[in-house]
């Protein structure tokens, strides 16, 4: 007779667990104040668009890990109206549940009351191997008028400038998205630098690049548009292995306000 309570291997015991505890927690702390709340999601449908890169850079995922869980090709194309997994599946779900678990309560034991950054329960941080960062340079001159921290845990600089100016590529690399499907991010350009590095550049107003096009260090990519307020800035960030990297530890020191 089958036994449910056995077929139930003693990880996903621990899993579940931990993963009911995490969604109380993060319920108990979203009703404190605020109506930002931490977001749970499990699998995405693509969408027309959609790329791996962009869809990995939305959830605050490693896109390698993404394409493991869901046994994507080598060249990671995806079709619309493919559902994909979020979360480790499979093999990858038992090995990694129980360390998932303890990071979505460790994650919610962070979370504040109007905290805007969440992280799938169930996938694990990505181990950030020593990996060479390109040398970078600034994608537009401009003034540092603040930080962002978007709803995917993403966090970038909004650079001042006058609507129009040139973006440039902070390093050479291929460009992997282009598109405004990401919200808050208005005109997007999502550049891969290596198997580790990544960039964005946000709120523009044209795109000179397209899909899949290879560009060198200091190419035009974009002009600058208008950020939220309708005030003229671009948006830049920087990742590694889908973890956002303050820009202003990587970018050549340049004085702030």
């Amino acid at each position: 007779m089958y036994d449910a309570g056995r077929a139930l291997s003693a990880p996903w015991v621990v899993f579940v667990r931990g993963v009911l505890a995490a969604l109380a927690l993060v319920a108990g702390l979203g009703g404190c104040g605020g109506d930002v709340r931490p977001s749970i999601e499990t699998t995405y449908v693509v969408k027309p668009g959609d790329t791996l890169y962009s869809i990995s850079w939305r959830h605050g995922l490693d896109y390698h890990d993404v394409a493991r869980w869901n046994h994507l090709p080598a060249d990671y194309r995806i079709k619309t109206g493919l559902e994909l997994s979020l979360v480790p599946t499979g093999h990858d779900a038992t090995k990694r549940g129980v360390a998932g678990a303890h990071a979505a309560v460790a994650a919610a034991t962070r979370a504040k009351p109007a905290a805007t950054t969440r992280e799938p329960i169930g996938a694990p941080l990505p181990t950030l191997p020593v990996t060479p960062a390109p040398h970078w340079a600034w994608p537009v001159d401009g003034t540092v008028v603040g930080t962002v921290q978007q709803l995917n845990g993403g966090v970038g600089l909004e650079i001042e400038g006058a609507v129009g100016t040139e973006v440039r590529a902070a390093a050479a690399g291929r460009v992997v998205y282009t598109g405004a499907g990401l919200r808050g991010y208005g005109q997007l350009i999502i550049v891969k630098h290596d198997e580790a590095w990544l960039t964005a550049y946000g709120y523009n107003s044209a795109v000179f690049v397209t899909e899949g096009e290879l560009i060198k260090p200091n190419q035009r990519i974009a002009a600058v548009g208008e950020g939220p307020g309708r005030r003229a800035r671009l948006y830049f960030e920087i990742r590694l292995n889908g973890r956002p990297v303050d820009p202003l530890t990587q970018l050549p020191h340049r004085p702030t306000p």
